[in-house]
């Protein structure tokens, strides 16, 4: 399992090199995938640069349109297929480890080359999953401000 820092260092090396982090996630983890990309586009914080980002969940549109044409277990992969480049750094989050849109998705990512981070779950049950995932990002952006203030 990724530690906070081994988190933290796998973002800011991928935006240092070039690259931009994709976040996706199903229920709860839809909107702290777009909360996630929110504290780094705009900030936690502290002012400094924006981070480039993209919540995978936040186009209605582009969700709806694949899940209706391919299957719902298809769409962060091919969310991923159009916007991800080799050196991009794709972070699926799941509750239960078993969401099977976030595992095709994290899949695509490596097909692609992306580097990919399952987003932790520790907790005995889904609300203290959630509950540790939230403050678990909160550090993980702290940390990653730290570098770019």
């Amino acid at each position: 399992m990724c530690e906070m820092s081994d988190i933290a260092r796998a973002i800011i090396d991928c935006i240092k090199n070039g690259g931009k982090i994709l976040i996706f996630g199903c229920g709860g983890l839809a909107s702290e995938s777009n909360h996630f990309a929110a504290e780094l586009v705009g900030k936690y914080l502290h002012d400094r640069k924006a981070l480039p980002a993209i919540s995978l969940t936040s186009n209605e549109a582009i969700i709806t349109a694949i899940s209706n044409d391919f299957g719902f277990q298809f769409v962060f992969g091919r969310q991923i297929e159009a916007l991800g480049k080799k050196g991009d750094l794709a972070i699926g989050m799941s509750t239960s480890g078993k969401s099977m849109s976030v595992l095709v998705g994290l899949d695509r990512a490596l097909d692609l080359g992306l580097k990919t981070i399952d987003w932790p779950r520790e907790g005995s049950n889904t609300p203290g999953i959630q509950e540790n995932q939230i403050k678990l990002m909160h550090k993980v952006c702290e940390e990653v401000e730290k570098e770019f203030i």
